[in-house]
């Protein structure tokens, strides 16, 4: 027998009935019902409901005993009166008859109560008694699903033929698009570890040093803003490399194991079935305004830029005419919405500043609205037939120029779907973004630059860096989304040197900086790297969601706040003098 529990609080049932068992957990739930204490007592796999009666010797105890109390319970297993089973608890059949009971932990006064609902919470509260917090049904579950989750990945990955490995966490800066966390280095006056953005120089120093196929569930470190699908200093990602791939092979695993994992651990919901539809990168804005597409939503974005090219709706035609474009979106069997309606859209339009958002509705009586008094009857019907639109349904309008306009065009793809109620629900929709560009155009200088990772292999290699025009260079660079979240990203890489300097060389960096910057990289490349690739998922963010949360942080035992600040630990926070000076820093 075990010192504090001879069973678990939510093992117990009907055949256990007559057991002299002992339990022990956490006070859920009191309820005195004068010559009866009923007390929920749970742990980490459930709940058991326990009876006293007045007449027992714990009666006393347990009535003054506070909740989120630890407490030790003794007592008989008997089966409830079938009035009282409660079909919604597994272990409703039965309860536990307490004969002892000790204390083995007496709690103070809860700053909140761990039985409330999340809404009625703040972040702020939750977070810096996150420790209570963990202890509501929906954040340990999402903690114990990530734990699961965690698993299921290694065993995969492991049945895969991949090797897991560990990388260093005190490394060197690198480019990787956002801000570095810098360790000083107290041995090196004035020298700087930085934590690792990703593992991504390593993993493919690994492929150079002949392991072939590698993965981790790899800490990652960025100083970047939080938002709802981002955390804000650390997260995690299933990382993964492989030699002497092509990008098909990399694409195969992403798609093997993602479904897989979700219909393990969503097996009601849809899930796209591989291969998954490859969507071009360029493409992609123009059908979804975006390069992470939620497919969940029927809504297309089609171009009519021709069809207004010349036209005698001249704002569309004189845009059209210095280089814009128009997109538009059909919407089914809106005509009939009110007035009131189609002003909100444009207001939306307005607050976005966009301007406005023109639109057409397809009615019995005629055409409406102030575009279809502009244009003539043939480019009318051009405009239907592109659409493939009837009668009933209502054609709105995005003109202008840049990215700006062609993700603007995305977000009122998004809002119509949330807006009439086209999202597919219980679902998962999956798919890759590809040929993104390997450069782009410095909104300042106009100069190219990196558009995604430096370390990527160009569509052309050398003879492309060469001889093309940078900006119309493609990447072997790939995205998989879901349900408009980025999920992954991955490439294959770029393993040889003159590649490497030529890369650098059109994004502005010369041969020094190179060999000062990827040193380790550029020498282990000159001895032999075999063609690789690989791609990392973003872990937290696909524990959110299968868990159907909405903020990334619900998947996380210890977040950081919305400030990156660890509510909990008081981090970030002063440190002594002393500490300055062993590590050779002055704070300004």
């Amino acid at each position: 027998m075990q010192k504090y529990r001879t069973h678990l609080c939510g093992e117990l049932r009907a055949q256990n009935a007559g057991e002299e068992v002992t339990l022990a957990g956490w006070v859920h739930r009191k309820r005195d019902h004068g010559n009866l204490l009923f007390v929920d007592l749970r742990d980490n796999y459930g709940m058991t409901q326990c009876v006293v009666a007045a007449e027992s010797p714990c009666f006393d105890l347990l009535e003054k005993v506070r909740p989120e109390s630890v407490v030790q319970i003794t007592g008989k297993v008997v089966l409830r009166d079938a009035s009282t089973v409660n079909p919604k608890m597994p272990t409703g059949e039965i309860e536990v008859a307490a004969a002892q009971a000790q204390v083995l932990s007496e709690a103070a006064l809860l700053p909140f109560q761990v039985v409330a609902d999340t809404d009625e919470l703040s972040e702020e509260q939750r977070l810096t008694y996150r420790f209570l917090d963990l202890r509501r049904d929906k954040p340990h579950a999402n903690i114990l699903l990530r734990n699961k989750m965690v698993k299921f990945v290694r065993d995969r990955m492991w049945e895969y033929g991949f090797s897991e490995f560990q990388t260093p966490i005190l490394t060197s800066s690198s480019p990787e698009g956002a801000r570095d966390f810098l360790v000083p280095s107290r041995l090196h006056k004035g020298q700087f570890y930085a934590l690792p953005q990703s593992p991504q120089q390593f993993k493919q120093l690994l492929m150079v040093s002949g392991f072939d196929r590698y993965f981790q569930v790899s800490p990652c470190f960025r100083d970047e803003d939080a938002r709802a699908d981002r955390s804000p200093g650390e997260f995690y990602q299933i990382d993964f490399e492989m030699s002497f791939v092509h990008q098909e092979d990399i694409l195969k695993v992403g798609e093997d194991l993602m479904c897989s994992l979700f219909k393990e651990f969503a097996p009601q919901a849809k899930i796209s079935d591989a291969p998954f539809e490859h969507i071009p990168f360029e493409q992609a804005f123009v059908t979804y305004g975006t390069d992470k597409p939620d497919l969940r939503n029927p809504v297309r974005i089609v171009d009519v830029s021709e069809i207004f090219r010349d036209s005698g709706f001249g704002l569309f035609a004189s845009q059209v005419a210095q280089g814009g474009f128009v997109r538009a979106i059909k919407t089914p069997q809106t005509a009939g919405k009110p007035r009131s309606w189609f002003d909100k859209m444009n207001a939306f339009a307005v607050e976005a500043e966009m301007g406005g958002l023109g639109y057409i509705t397809l009615a019995e009586e005629g055409n409406k609205g102030p575009i279809a008094k502009n244009l003539d009857p043939q480019r009318i019907a051009d405009l239907i037939e592109k659409m493939q639109a009837k009668v009933g349904d209502s054609i709105f309008f995005i003109c202008g120029k840049g990215m700006k306009t062609a993700k603007f065009a995305g977000q009122v793809r998004t809002l119509l779907g949330k807006e009439l109620d086209l999202i597919e629900k219980d679902a998962y929709r999956f798919c890759w973004i590809t040929d993104f560009p390997f450069y782009e155009a410095n909104e300042v200088t106009g100069a190219p630059e990196f558009s995604h990772n430096p370390f990527s292999m160009p569509q052309g290699e050398l003879d492309a860096l060469l001889n093309k025009n940078p900006l119309e260079i493609k990447a072997y660079q790939f995205d998989m989304v879901c349900n408009g979240y980025e999920i992954l990203s991955g490439a294959i890489r770029n393993h040889r040197p003159e590649v490497m300097y030529k890369a650098f060389e059109i994004a502005g960096y010369g041969p020094e900086v190179v060999e000062q910057k990827f040193a380790g990289m550029l020498n282990a490349f000159k001895y032999g790297a075999p063609p690789h690739g690989g791609a990392a998922f973003g872990f937290d963010r696909l524990v959110m969601l299968i868990a159907h949360e909405e903020y990334i942080r619900e998947v996380i035992a210890f977040p950081l706040n919305q400030q990156g600040q660890d509510l909990l630990m008081q981090a970030p926070s002063e440190v002594s003098e002393l500490q300055l000076r062993e590590a050779h820093i002055k704070v300004r």
